[in-house]
């Protein structure tokens, strides 16, 4: 499926930062006030899907319908702008509520700091309900381990309000502290040192706190099926690790059953990470085969496969059941291609982002295309009052 990107600039939020008048004349004034303002509120971060929110899906929850929360991304202002747009199109999408709960990013700023699906995993097996993984890297109210370097961007807190709103069973369950030598090494999101797929976790030894411990209460709770391999730092440095986005690569099961590895180029050019990868395919685990994509634009702006993982499972009738246009087909591809031909300028530069030219031509592309989506009035543009 997709998501629409988000309306860039954010007019609305330079709104509420007290500037006014046209649309022109606001990014205008923005302009003159502060080149980095105007940067950090046309910002493509709402790309990555992974930090969109929280998903269980209806299988697991009490009162089986799939929950959704919305992440609020206190920690970063460009970030934290991408929480209302994302709701909005979520409560679209998934408007049946008697089968889907969207809920509202959590309250309370940095004490309930929520990344959204970069720090959850959710394992599962034929013979055992599934489990859910909570990664987190501080808490406000119990004493952690602190990191030096970068901030830890998940809080305790958040996972467990993000796991009692979605009404999860406690004993399936797990709050992971990430390592904070990890965060430090640039591993603020726990997929850029961990990734699952259905039982089978690939892992660094310093994902988590107490990796041994964890890895211990997933074999408990999963069974005979569940698998797991780890790269201890001996084998792969955690800049090795970190700066090939080997673990922020895509698990995804194909028709036979088997699992296949979507991993960046950089993991196949860092011969540490080639050698990990190798490891795991001869390993006694479902996964068989790795394929590598050259995702450099990506990867220099922080992003990796994993960073577009928002999983989001479905039963056929809740498929169905979706308010927009948003399952992926070849005619919504076509439809997509069209429109980004239609719209996209072949080249950007920095200084375009001041030019209310290009504002507009971003407006008017993303009004067609909630059309496309059958989204409504997703924007504050297409709104009354606005």
């Amino acid at each position: 499926a997709v998501l629409p990107p988000h309306d860039r600039p954010s007019l609305g939020t330079l709104r509420r930062l007290g500037f006014a008048g046209t649309d022109e004349e606001i990014l205008v004034a923005a302009a003159e006030h502060s080149e980095q303002l105007v940067r950090l509120v046309s910002s493509a971060a709402p790309m990555w899907t992974a930090n969109a929110a929280t998903v269980a899906p209806s299988s697991d929850t009490a009162d089986r319908r799939l929950h959704l929360t919305v992440a609020n991304l206190q920690e970063l202002f460009h970030r934290a702008i991408e929480a209302q747009v994302t709701e909005r199109a979520l409560r679209v999408i998934f408007a049946d509520e008697a089968r889907f709960a969207v809920h509202a990013p959590l309250p309370g700023g940095g004490q309930f700091s929520d990344e959204g699906a970069a720090n959850h995993l959710r394992l599962f097996s034929e013979d055992e309900p599934a489990v859910h993984l909570f990664a987190w890297g501080r808490s406000s109210l119990a004493e952690a381990a602190a990191t030096r370097r970068f901030p830890a961007r998940q809080t305790r807190e958040a996972c467990e309000a993000v796991a009692r709103l979605h009404q999860l069973p406690a004993a399936r369950v797990i709050l992971a502290q990430q390592h904070p030598r990890g965060i430090d090494a640039g591993a603020f999101h726990t997929d850029v040192l961990a990734v699952s797929c259905e039982a089978t976790v690939v892992m660094h030894e310093l994902a988590f706190l107490d990796g041994p411990a964890i890895v211990q209460r997933l074999r408990s709770l999963l069974g005979s099926q569940f698998r797991v391999e780890v790269a201890t730092a001996d084998q792969l440095p955690l800049e090795d690790a970190v700066s090939s986005y080997m673990f922020n690569a895509q698990l995804v099961t194909i028709e036979d059953g088997s699992i296949i590895i979507l991993a960046p180029a950089e993991s196949r050019e860092n011969p540490k990470t080639r050698a990990f990868i190798q490891r795991v395919l001869e390993a006694d685990n479902p996964i068989h085969r790795v394929e590598y994509f050259h995702l450099r634009q990506s990867m220099q702006n922080g992003g990796g496969p994993a960073c577009l993982r928002l999983r989001v499972p479905l039963t056929d009738a809740e498929a169905s059941a979706l308010g927009a246009n948003v399952l992926f087909s070849q005619a919504l591809d076509r439809d997509l291609v069209r429109w980004v031909k239609r719209h996209y300028r072949d080249r950007l530069v920095p200084a375009d982002l001041h030019d209310p030219a290009l504002a507009r031509e971003s407006f008017t592309a993303l009004d067609e295309l909630t059309q496309i989506l059958k989204l409504g009035s997703l924007y504050d543009f297409q709104r009354a009052g606005h």
